[in-house]
C-alpha cells in the first residue's frame, strides 16, 4: 500500500464558533482557538481542520463566503489567523482549510456584479436560465432545503440555480474564467504555508448543463442525478490537482455524496491525480429516510456492517482512501446516534472511538467527541435551532403543508446538525468555560461532570481513553495500513473484525447493544487467535485474559487482542 503521512494522520474538526470564545461576544474565535493550541498538542492529534472562517453574511455559518480572501471580523483578524497557524505548527499540528466551491455568498461581488445585467463580466461565474414556458423555474429541481432550487431575479429577468440557500447561487465551473480565479485562491492560501484542504460538496460541482427535470420525488435535492458525479467533475478536478494542488505538500479530503466504490477510487487513486481521500458520511446516515432526509428508519448492526465492509474492502483494498468519522458540524452527536446517551454513555463513546481508530482510513474527531458529547435536550421548539435546513423544514413542512407540529418538531430534535455543534465544555464553570457572555448556542447541561478539566483528572475518562487510542496509531503501523478481514458477519449483536500485516494481528470485537454479547470464533480463526493477549477495552483495565475461544462482552463494550506473528 502506498504509504504517506496524511493516512496516519489524526483529524480534529474545530467548529471554531463553538469552540472557545476569547472576548465574550459568545462566538468562538481565533483567539481562543490559539489559547487552546496546547490542549490539541496533549489530545496528540496530527491536524486541525477548520471550520469556514471568511467573511460571510453568515445565512449558513460561514459557508456562504463574501470574500475569500477576508476574515470574518468576529472570529478575528489576518494577523491573528496567522499566529494560529505559527502556534499550530510549533506543537507539530498541521492547519487545513476548508474550501467552499460549489457556491458564494449572493453577497459576493462577483454575483452583486452578475446580477446587474446579463452582459456582466461575471454573469458566466454562476449558472443562469431563461424561465419555462410556463414562466416557472427551468426544471423542476429541489435544494437540499427542500425548496425550489432557482430563484427568479427580477432585475435580469432569468432565474439563477442554488443547490441550498437562495443567497448561496452555484458556481459554474463549467466557466475557465471562474475556474482560475478559484485556483488564484486556493494559491493565495497555500502560499500561506497551509497543510491542504477540507473540500466542501465537491463533488456537486460539476451539473448537467442540461438541467433536464428529475423524476425523483424525494423532498430534499431530488435533482442528484443531475449534480453528483457530474460529467467534467473528473476533469476539473485533475486540472484542480495539476495546477495547484500537486505544488505544495498537502493533502485534500473531499467531502462526497451519493458515490459508490467505484466513484471514490476515480476521485482517490494517486495515480488519478485528483483528491487525497474523500469523507462520505454514508455511515453517519444510516437512519436517513431517502425520500426525507428528516424522517428516519431502523437499522440495525448488519446495516452498518454493510456499509463498513464497502469501504474497508472495495475501496481501500484496491488503493482509495477516506476519512473516517460518524458525527462532524452536520450531523448530531455520534454516541446519541450509535451508543447510549444515558447509563453508557462513556462505554458505548469508546467503544465507537475503538472502530473508528482501528479500521483502515484517517479518524476524523469532531471537537468534544473525545469528552462523549452528547445531544442537547434542551433543544425543544423551532426558536431554539440555529441551523437553516431545520428551519427551512419547518416551514415547508408545518407552514406550507399544514402537518402537525409535534410530529416535525420531533424530527428535528432527533436529527438537527445544531446537537453537534454547541459549545464545547472546558470546566465546570459557568457555560462551561466556553465564553463570558451569552453563548450563541445553548451549552450542554451535563457541562458540570462532562468537561475536559474533569477528564484530564480522571485515568478513566473518554478523553484519556482517545489520548490512548491516538497515541497506539502512531506505534502500531497495523492500525493504518493493515490488511482487514470481518468475522462474525451474522452477529446480531458484535461487529468483530481482523487487522493484520507482516509483524502482528488484531482482533476487535465491539457490542453495538445494552445488553450482553457472547461470541464463538469460527474455527478457522480460533486456533490460531487463543491466547492472543489482551491490548485494550473501553471498561476501565482489568486484569483481562488472553483470548478465548468464546467470551461474552459487556453492554457496549469493546475489545482488542493483539498477537505477534
Amino acid at each position: 500500500m502506498h504509504k504517506t503521512h496524511w493516512k496516519e494522520n489524526v483529524i480534529y474538526e474545530v467548529y471554531l464558533r463553538s469552540f472557545k470564545d476569547s472576548d465574550g461576544d459568545g462566538v468562538g474565535d481565533l483567539n481562543g482557538l490559539i489559547s487552546k493550541a496546547d490542549y490539541l498538542a496533549e489530545l496528540g492529534i496530527d491536524a486541525v481542520w477548520l471550520s469556514p472562517i471568511y467573511l460571510s453574511p453568515n445565512v449558513d455559518n460561514g459557508y456562504d463566503i463574501k470574500d475569500y480572501y477576508a476574515i470574518q471580523p468576529e472570529y478575528g483578524t489576518m494577523e491573528q489567523w496567522e499566529l494560529l497557524l505559527e502556534e499550530l505548527h510549533k506543537r507539530g499540528i498541521g492547519l487545513i482549510m476548508d474550501l467552499v466551491l460549489n457556491h458564494t455568498s449572493d453577497e459576493h461581488p462577483w454575483f452583486v456584479d452578475a446580477r446587474k445585467s446579463r452582459d456582466s463580466r461575471y454573469r458566466d461565474f454562476y449558472i443562469w436560465r431563461p424561465a419555462a414556458e410556463d414562466g416557472g423555474p427551468p426544471n423542476n429541481w429541489t435544494s437540499y432545503l427542500g425548496k425550489p432550487a432557482w430563484t427568479f431575479d427580477e432585475a435580469s429577468g432569468e432565474y439563477y440555480l442554488h443547490l441550498y440557500n437562495s443567497r448561496q447561487p452555484d458556481l459554474n465551473w463549467d466557466n475557465p474564467e471562474l475556474r482560475a480565479e478559484m485556483h488564484k485562491m486556493m494559491t493565495f492560501w497555500l502560499d500561506k504555508g497551509i497543510d491542504g484542504f477540507r473540500v466542501d460538496a465537491v463533488n456537486s460541482i460539476s451539473k448537467d448543463q442540461r438541467f433536464p427535470d428529475t423524476e425523483e420525488t424525494k423532498l430534499q435535492a431530488n435533482g442528484e442525478p443531475y449534480t453528483k458525479n457530474g460529467p467534467r467533475i473528473h476533469e476539473i478536478l485533475r486540472e484542480m490537482n495539476d495546477k495547484v494542488f500537486s505544488n505544495y505538500p498537502i493533502f485534500t479530503a473531499g467531502e462526497t455524496s451519493k458515490v459508490d466504490d467505484n466513484d471514490v477510487l476515480m476521485y482517490t487513486k494517486p495515480e488519478r491525480r485528483e483528491l487525497s481521500m474523500v469523507l462520505s458520511a454514508e455511515a453517519a446516515k444510516l437512519s436517513d429516510v431517502e425520500e426525507d432526509m428528516w424522517q428516519s428508519k431502523e437499522w440495525d448492526l448488519s446495516d452498518l456492517r454493510k456499509v463498513m465492509l464497502q469501504w474497508q474492502k472495495d475501496v481501500g483494498d484496491p488503493g482509495g482512501w477516506f476519512g473516517l468519522y460518524l458525527s462532524n458540524h452536520d450531523q448530531p452527536r455520534m454516541v446519541a446516534t450509535f451508543g447510549d446517551q444515558g447509563e453508557y454513555r462513556v462505554e458505548s463513546a469508546k467503544m465507537l472511538a475503538i472502530m473508528l481508530h482501528t479500521l483502515k482510513g484517517t479518524p476524523f474527531i469532531l471537537q468534544g467527541e473525545e469528552l462523549g458529547m452528547t445531544n442537547h435536550p434542551g433543544l425543544t421548539r423551532i426558536e431554539d435551532f440555529n441551523e437553516q435546513q431545520a428551519h427551512a423544514y419547518y416551514d415547508v413542512m408545518v407552514k406550507e403543508r399544514g402537518e402537525p407540529e409535534e410530529l416535525i418538531m420531533e424530527r428535528i430534535r432527533r436529527k438537527s446538525r445544531d446537537h453537534g455543534r454547541t459549545p464545547m465544555q472546558w470546566d465546570d464553570s459557568p457555560n462551561a468555560g466556553f465564553t463570558e457572555g451569552k453563548p450563541w448556542l445553548p451549552v450542554h447541561p451535563d457541562y458540570r461532570e462532562v468537561n475536559v478539566k474533569a477528564q484530564q483528572e480522571d485515568p478513566d475518562s473518554v478523553l484519556q481513553f482517545y489520548k490512548k487510542l491516538i497515541r497506539l496509531r502512531k506505534e502500531h503501523p497495523v492500525m493504518v495500513y493493515g490488511k482487514f478481514d470481518v468475522l462474525l458477519e451474522e452477529h446480531e449483536q458484535i461487529f468483530a473484525y481482523l487487522r493484520y500485516d507482516g509483524d502482528e494481528e488484531w482482533l476487535i470485537l465491539l457490542n453495538f447493544t445494552g445488553e450482553e454479547a457472547h461470541w464463538e470464533l469460527p474455527d478457522k480463526d480460533a486456533e490460531r487467535l487463543e491466547g492472543a493477549s489482551f491490548l485494550f477495552g473501553s471498561y476501565p483495565e482489568e486484569n483481562k485474559s488472553p483470548c478465548h475461544r468464546t467470551g461474552t462482552l459487556k453492554p457496549y463494550e469493546g475489545l482488542v487482542y493483539r498477537r505477534n506473528k
